[in-house]
């Protein structure tokens, strides 16, 4: 067997990669119906990688073919791994543009303790909001429909 020629699989591995595909596809369909929770697009990757894995190396012959040829297609996955990677991780914060305030965390920690100082110093004359909290009131105790 020379390395300058095509390759030519048997019938039988042909037939062998694909039943597996099809196995690979149905196993797909199935996961699909079942609730994986946080695994499902991780399960969902590792079928679609296993499939991928076997037409890589049997229907494009990359098994058979030159190493450099098998190095040369790894490294390029791991480099589309990478951007795929690197942009995961700037999509996954963009939703907390949001949250950012100038001010820094000791200024909102004073804000905060000035602002828990001025309820301490309120009485309960000041918190009254409701009919309810005056009793000194007529109708205040019957809800609000009484006299004036």
């Amino acid at each position: 067997m020379s390395d300058d020629g095509h390759h030519v699989l048997p019938k039988a591995t042909l037939f062998k990669v694909f039943g597996g595909l099809i196995v690979l596809t149905i196993l797909t369909v199935a996961v699909a119906y079942v609730p994986l929770g946080p695994l499902t697009v991780p399960v969902a990757i590792g079928i679609a990688t296993a499939k991928a894995t076997l037409v890589v190396l049997f229907f494009m012959a990359l098994y058979y073919d030159n190493p450099v040829n098998a190095l040369t297609f790894t490294i390029g996955i791991i480099m589309v791994l990478v951007f795929i990677t690197f942009t995961m991780f700037d999509t996954a914060f963009r939703g907390d543009l949001g949250n950012v305030t100038p001010q820094t965390v000791q200024e909102i920690e004073r804000e905060q303790k000035e602002a828990q100082e001025q309820m301490d110093q309120l009485s309960p004359e000041d918190l009254r909001v409701a009919p309810a909290d005056y009793p000194d009131r007529q109708g205040a105790g019957d809800g609000g429909s009484g006299g004036n």
